[in-house]
């Protein structure tokens, strides 16, 4: 009886399915169908499929092309070799030995990744450019470190090498101290046991973290941007830009451009799966392991010290400057106690300012991507563990495509949706445009943690309440969601934090008038006002760190006093 519940639920299943499928072709599958579209046909815009591939192969050919692609790949490997040289040694370290105040690190090194990586830029600008915050402390500058492709490569190092550095702590954790103990009793060194046994068996997690650096890296828009383009230093990303932004507007170029550097990035995957397969990476058994971490004894000072300067390089120094330029009333005044004072926060708060309604948009897009990424993750994660049939692979992949695609590339593909000439109606230059962005990049967040909760539930549910006479969408809204919701609500606070502050996108494709968060920010900066600009990062930083924080606690403590109540 209930097989035959579950053969007529996977029957009645089919209308979450549609739900799934329109969901993505929308979101999903129609920009980047049109990305490819027009790379191709150059005049499909004015309806015309004339002179197919005549700008993509010129544009494959264009000098420009390799020097923008050779820039994109230096700035990605060099900022993964950043990252390392900064991760490596202390997850190692946190991982292996006894680390004084271990917790109070990791918080601190989590914050960076918390900062959008624009923001963090503009604050070390404010900090080691002529007359920053450092030459008026110390009398010196680091102008010509900051305004080169090293320094652009160590500051997009210092914001994500916390990402490297949390997957390795752990990876690190669960190889322990037993595998190079082996080797220190045949006779290997304490560094020989460590660089030839233990790193090479945490390949798994330095590959995936590092691989995800290099895709943040070639993604980044606002750092290379900022810096990059004062030096002639321009990637993929700011090429793309340029040639939607700049007239004449090229969208065939922009198209192609933007396929390669998706290329980049699934050249990037596979790379990874080519290492991972080449060698046996199982290290844990059926054996109980003891997981005792060594003591740093003389070493425990210098240790500690390497932890604060590398926590006040990635986290103090950004958000002292952010703070300082915020508190500052005019730039030209320097850090005095007469030049220090809320006014910019008064002016960016006031009644009716456009820092407040700026502020306002970016919560009310953030909150209903959070919303609709959920539901649709939560559906299309539904359609593509419970469902049947091999249509659900093509979902899962549709799923976890934005994964590869940078925010660029999204923003290019629903321009070219979004923007035809032909369609009868159109999102496009209304807020809806935004909304549509957000959710293409964000969805794969909610879908993988749905994923996982969904693995963990059996069928036997659904089956009762069908029996009972329920349809399988009231099982799915009383019963399965509710049950997967706390994983939803974690992925949730996730989207909503991204899309508070993101900016690419925002910069393309943001309505004539309409300024969000990252919006009112590049343009303060733009317009000289440092200051105003620096008030709004602040209060994005507190947002996009503080909210979520507290929801994931609320969220631990509402599931305590659940348990407790069923005891």
């Amino acid at each position: 009886m209930a097989r035959g519940a579950v053969a007529t639920g996977a029957e009645g299943s089919a209308t979450l399915k549609w739900i799934a499928i329109i969901g993505l072709l929308l979101v999903v599958a129609i920009p980047c169908l049109f990305i490819v579209v027009q790379a191709i046909f150059p005049e499909f815009g004015s309806g015309s499929f004339a002179a197919p591939f005549s700008v993509f192969f010129k544009t494959l050919i264009d000098p420009d092309l390799f020097g923008l692609a050779g820039n994109t790949l230096l700035l990605g490997v060099g900022t993964m070799v950043c990252a390392a040289i900064l991760a490596v040694p202390l997850a190692a370290l946190r991982a292996l030995f006894r680390v004084p105040g271990a917790l109070i690190w990791d918080a601190l090194l989590l914050i960076p990744f918390m900062i959008p990586p624009y923001i963090a830029a503009l604050g070390w600008i404010m900090t080691l450019q002529p007359r920053g915050y450092l030459e008026q402390l110390t009398g010196i500058h680091l102008a010509p470190l900051l305004f080169s492709v090293t320094g652009i490569m160590l500051i997009m190092g210092l914001n994500t090498f916390s990402v490297v550095y949390f997957v390795l702590s752990r990876t690190f954790e669960t190889i322990g101290a037993r595998y190079s103990d082996v080797g220190r009793v045949f006779g290997a060194g304490q560094w020989r046991s460590f660089w030839r046994i233990t790193l090479p068996l945490s390949m798994p997690g330095l590959a995936a973290s590092l691989l995800l650096v290099f895709a943040m890296s070639i993604e980044e828009y606002g750092t290379p941007a900022a810096l990059g383009r004062r030096i002639g230093f321009e990637v993929l990303v700011t090429g793309i830009e340029n040639r939607i932004s700049e007239w004449p507007i090229d969208l065939p170029g922009s198209a192609t451009l933007s396929l390669v550097l998706v290329s980049m990035a699934l050249v990037a995957f596979m790379l990874q799966r080519w290492l991972l397969t080449r060698r046996d990476y199982r290290i844990v058994g059926g054996k109980p392991q003891a997981f005792d971490k060594k003591e740093l004894g003389v070493w425990t000072l210098p240790v500690s010290l390497l932890f604060a300067f590398v926590a006040f390089l990635a986290t103090g120094l950004p958000i002292l400057a952010i703070l300082a330029t915020a508190l500052s009333r005019t730039i030209s005044g320097g850090l005095k106690p007469s030049n220090l004072g809320l006014d910019h926060f008064s002016e960016l708060l006031g009644a009716g300012s456009e820092g407040l309604v700026a502020l306002g948009n970016s919560l009310v897009l953030g909150t209903t991507t959070a919303l609709l990424a959920g539901l649709l993750g939560a559906i299309t994660a539904y359609s593509v563990v419970k469902g049947r049939g091999r249509f659900r692979i093509v979902l899962d992949a549709l799923s976890i495509t934005p994964n590869s695609l940078p925010g660029v590339v999204v923003a290019v593909g629903i321009i070219l949706a979004w923007n035809q000439p032909w369609l009868p109606i159109t999102p496009y230059n209304t807020p809806f445009i935004l909304l549509l962005a957000y959710i293409c990049i964000l969805l794969p967040q909610p879908v993988r943690y749905a994923t996982a909760s969904l693995h963990q539930l059996g069928d036997n549910l659904e089956a009762s309440a069908r029996v009972c006479g329920s349809g399988p969408l009231k099982a799915f809204v009383r019963i399965v969601f509710p049950l997967i919701l706390p994983s939803m609500v974690t992925a949730m606070i996730l989207v909503f934090a991204v899309a508070s502050r993101e900016l690419v996108a925002s910069l393309l494709v943001a309505p004539v008038g309409f300024q969000t968060i990252a919006v009112f920010i590049w343009q303060q900066f733009d317009q000289g006002s440092a200051g105003l600009g620096m008030a709004m990062a602040f209060c994005a930083v507190l947002i996009t760190t503080l909210i979520p924080l507290a929801l994931i606690s609320l969220l631990r403590w509402a599931s305590k006093g659940t348990v407790a109540g069923l005891r």
